[in-house]
């Protein structure tokens, strides 16, 4: 069976990323995937401390995290895992402060300092990213988001094999704008947005989950 897991950067756990990724695993589970749905923000844990002893030559943590708190039993996870998706809201450009901090623990231990960074991550899996933000389409491109997005997607590739990103644009970011300073908004556009696009990046991101468990099915059992 494959086991596909998704980690929620945002701190909301019933808003636009949470659904998203829950959509994502029941494509997963769809055909015949085992998954889990982790959320960083019920964790206590830093980024990288940067004392180096994943790369120590012959260290007992080479290759390995040695800081010991609630992400070392997640890290252990994602080790065991045949696909993984990742999800986060866009805070000031970029994803949230628990998604970077996640994405230091992870990838860091794995990257050789060899002229090739080769990876010690012990097989090829797939991985996927989805982003939500309130930006429209337009914003997107204007401030450069895109390139951000490509280049975790690149460094993904790069550990653990095959990877994609789904973007999910001008989402809803209250129920009732009436309740906050929102005036750049246009309530009305932003309402029938989620009504009429989102179901269909909830589709979009259920067939992601279905083609990542569908290729986890492709990674050699250890």
């Amino acid at each position: 069976m494959t086991n596909v897991i998704a980690i929620n950067g945002s701190p909301r756990k019933t808003w636009n990323t949470a659904m998203l990724l829950e959509r994502a695993l029941q494509g997963a589970a769809s055909v015949g995937g085992e998954t889990e749905l982790i959320h960083l923000y019920d964790l206590d844990f830093k980024g990288c401390t940067s004392c180096f002893t994943c790369k120590l030559v012959g260290g007992k943590s080479y290759g390995w995290c040695s800081v010991q708190d609630d992400l070392t039993p997640v890290l252990e996870k994602i080790q065991d895992a045949d696909a993984f998706i990742l999800g986060s809201p866009i805070y000031l450009g970029t994803a949230t402060g628990e998604m970077r901090s996640f994405l230091e623990r992870l990838v860091f231990p794995y990257l050789v300092y060899d002229p090739g960074r080769s990876t010690l991550f012990p097989k090829k899996i797939p991985t996927a990213f989805i982003y939500t933000m309130g930006a429209d389409e337009g914003r997107v491109k204007e401030m450069g988001y895109e390139m951000q997005f490509r280049l975790t997607e690149m460094l993904l590739e790069r550990i653990f094999g095959a990877s994609e990103s789904l973007l999910v644009t001008d989402t809803l970011q209250f129920d009732d704008y009436s309740k906050y300073v929102s005036s750049a908004f246009d309530t009305a556009a932003k309402a029938q947005r989620h009504r009429v696009v989102f179901p269909e990046d909830c589709k979009k991101a259920f067939a992601l989950g279905k083609r990542l468990a569908q290729a986890g099915n492709n990674v050699p059992r250890r």
